[in-house]
């Protein structure tokens, strides 16, 4: 569905990031796909804390264009809005350094659990409304995975 907004709009532009949202199929999986070279850069650039503090202050903007799109459009938590999968994926990857594999299994661990939404998450999608509502399931299906990922990190690599 093509956002209410005009495309150079800050909050389409951000909440799509960049016209991810709109590729056909799985607009989710497309958004943490295109988080992850950003993720990369950030922790190259600073290390895992630079991107977990990146995580924040998408998670903020996120909410804010969420809450733009679904008042402009009227539509709860519209498919093309894929900023709530990069700042989860983005908090996942915080957990450990930049490393192929790791990032790799961060992606498939933060799928499972965006998709899945074990407690709290399926709760939060449920019953948070607007912009928080958006992207809280995200930041907690991310935290679920980057605890996963700094155990198998830790413990198993």
């Amino acid at each position: 569905m093509p956002s209410p907004l005009p495309w150079w709009h800050p909050a389409p532009l951000l909440a799509t990031w960049f016209g991810i949202g709109h590729l056909p199929k799985a607009p989710g999986t497309w958004g943490s796909l295109a988080a992850l070279p950003f993720a990369w850069a950030l922790s190259i650039w600073g290390g895992p804390l630079i991107l977990a503090a990146a995580a924040v202050i998408v998670f903020a903007l996120g909410v804010w264009a969420a809450e733009r799109l679904e008042r402009a459009g009227g539509d709860k938590d519209p498919g093309h809005v894929v900023i709530d999968e990069v700042a989860g994926q983005w908090l996942t990857l915080a957990a450990v350094p930049a490393d192929p594999i790791l990032y790799g299994l961060g992606f498939v661990l933060f799928r499972v659990m965006d998709i899945t939404k074990p407690w709290p998450a399926n709760w939060l999608d449920r019953n948070i409304s607007g912009g928080l509502g958006v992207m809280l399931d995200d930041i907690a299906a991310g935290a679920y995975a980057g605890i996963a990922l700094y155990l198998i990190a830790e413990y198993l690599l």
